[in-house]
């Protein structure tokens, strides 16, 4: 799920570092993962197939006369070809997410049996094939039976279903899953789920630019980030006691990363830009490295900032074997003022409390799409030297596209220009492992519903049998991977010479 405009996304590539010097698959560490990336709710479809239940995602995306997610490309009965299309591709990794509420309908207790056979199912396939499966546990869509129960990420109970759930996949499906990632993005789910209201469930407090029809801005992003931090810790734990000597497998949590950088050379933009990136990587991964909230977030949220006790802090320190990096844009970074904000705010909220503009970089009148690679390097460098250079997996970086073109140039481009930046900064050292584009083929999203594309393969939505067809960023990657491209920019035209024609659909 990608955060776009609610008004219009411009696509600029600006590639402010050169990454033109020729780097091949080779380049990377011998173990180095390149896969593609999805979600169930946004793949799979079959919403009311085979006892699997209504989740926050279903209830949301049906309100207001959205697009929703009920049938999207058909995941949960076209896997097979799916999982033909990555083979094909060279993918050497698939990332996906279980649907709680077709697992566990009930959010608790029994299992459902044809939910279960699917996951192992398409688990032995991606095996079959050589594609090591890198698994989400939670991806924006726990069941509305527990948001009806007791208001879901806002209660603690939370954490004990959340941790049976991921019991009951460990068990499951441990012996062929050696990746796992508990929560998705959970710094920009507790802001957009809790503070914005623009993501399931939707919590904000009611203002100028979203009514939202439950929540409160100034408090909910931060219980649920803690009850977050403090249900992947319980995860996590789990699995080292009980699974992971005999599964040996990696768990993680996932950060949405903005690359940030000062607007001026001044020392308010700089001390500004310190400040969110505090708020923004340091709410979760300070205390997975350290076990407390970063002293900015302290000072400035106060008594509405939840707080560890001792036993919590142990078990939240060093209960993330990688972290997740999801990364799509790069902002500047203001102190608060009049310039215009990526996020506006009605005066209460995660981003008032941070005292910052986001500020888009180009025509200041739109929210723009602004993809600059030197942005991803910067995370990855500042990570590095902040939290002890902790191992790596960008699990979701892409663009979107409102054309449905096959020839999908500008997507080829961006991928090339961050995987070239990535590349420097595992030359300068940071442990990064893993680099999962969004998305293997396309999908719902969740803002812009099908108005627009990050896949790599077109999907016809408008056909019953929802066709599948490779884009030019298909062909490109799988090049890139099985070593017959090389990557310069000649390479690029050569490959759209030699892609159909008719390519616009």
């Amino acid at each position: 799920m990608k955060h776009l405009s609610l008004f219009s996304i411009i696509v600029v590539i600006v590639l402010g570092t050169s990454y033109s010097d020729a780097f091949t698959r080779k380049d990377f560490p011998e173990n180095f993962l390149f896969g593609a990336a999805t979600s169930a709710y946004q793949w799979e479809g079959a919403v009311d197939d085979d006892g699997r239940t209504p989740s926050v995602w279903d209830t949301f995306s049906h309100s207001n006369d959205r697009d929703n997610g009920d049938i999207t490309c058909d995941g949960y009965h076209k896997y097979k070809e799916d999982v033909k299309i990555m083979a094909e591709m060279g993918l050497e990794s698939f990332r996906f997410s279980i649907s709680w509420p077709r697992l566990i309908p009930n959010g608790r207790g029994a299992i459902n049996p044809k939910g279960l056979l699917f996951y192992k199912n398409l688990i032995k396939e991606l095996r079959t094939h050589g594609i090591e499966p890198h698994v989400t546990l939670y991806h924006y869509d726990h069941p509305q039976c527990l948001e009806d129960e007791y208001g879901g990420w806002i209660n603690r109970k939370i954490i004990e279903d959340f941790t049976a759930f991921a019991d009951v996949c460990f068990r499951e499906f441990g012996e062929d899953v050696k990746l796992w990632t508990t929560i998705n993005e959970a710094t920009i789910f507790a802001i957009g789920s809790y503070s914005e209201g623009i993501s399931p469930p939707g919590h904000c407090t009611p203002n100028k630019f979203i009514n939202c029809t439950t929540g409160n801005s100034s408090t909910e992003p931060y219980i649920a980030g803690h009850n977050i931090l403090l249900a992947h810790a319980s995860a996590s734990n789990l699995y080292k006691l009980k699974y992971k000597s005999k599964q040996r497998g990696s768990i993680g949590l996932s950060i949405y990363a903005f690359g940030l950088s000062p607007y001026t050379n001044s020392k308010d933009d700089e001390i500004a830009t310190q400040r969110a990136k505090a708020f923004l990587y340091g709410w979760m991964l300070k205390p997975l490295v350290f076990g407390d909230y970063p002293d900015e977030m302290k000072r400035l949220v106060g008594s509405r900032l939840p707080v560890f006790s001792k036993e919590e802090s142990e078990q939240v320190k060093g209960s993330s074997d990688f972290v997740g990096v999801i990364h799509y844009m790069t902002v500047y970074i203001t102190n608060r003022g009049p310039a215009p904000s990526l996020f506006p705010t009605s005066g209460q909220g995660f981003f008032s409390d941070i005292g910052v503009n986001m500020i888009p970089i180009g025509n200041a009148s739109l929210i723009q799409w602004v993809a600059i690679p030197w942005g991803l390097e910067g995370v990855l460098e500042y990570i590095k030297q902040s939290y002890n250079n902790p191992p790596i997996y960008i699990l979701e970086n892409g663009i979107p596209m409102t054309s449905s073109t096959l020839q999908d140039t500008p997507r080829v481009e961006f991928i090339q220009a961050y995987i070239g930046a990535m590349l420097n900064a595992i030359k300068n050292g940071s442990d990064t492992r893993g680099y999962f584009v969004w998305s293997l083929i396309d999908v719902y999203e969740l803002l812009s519903g099908y108005t627009t594309s990050f896949g790599m393969n077109y999907v016809n939505f408008s056909d019953p049998g929802r066709k599948r067809s490779p884009k030019l960023s298909a062909s490109w990657y799988s090049g890139f991977l099985n070593g017959t491209i090389d990557i310069a920019s000649q390479d690029i035209t050569q490959l759209q010479s030699n892609f159909p024609a008719s390519s616009s659909l």
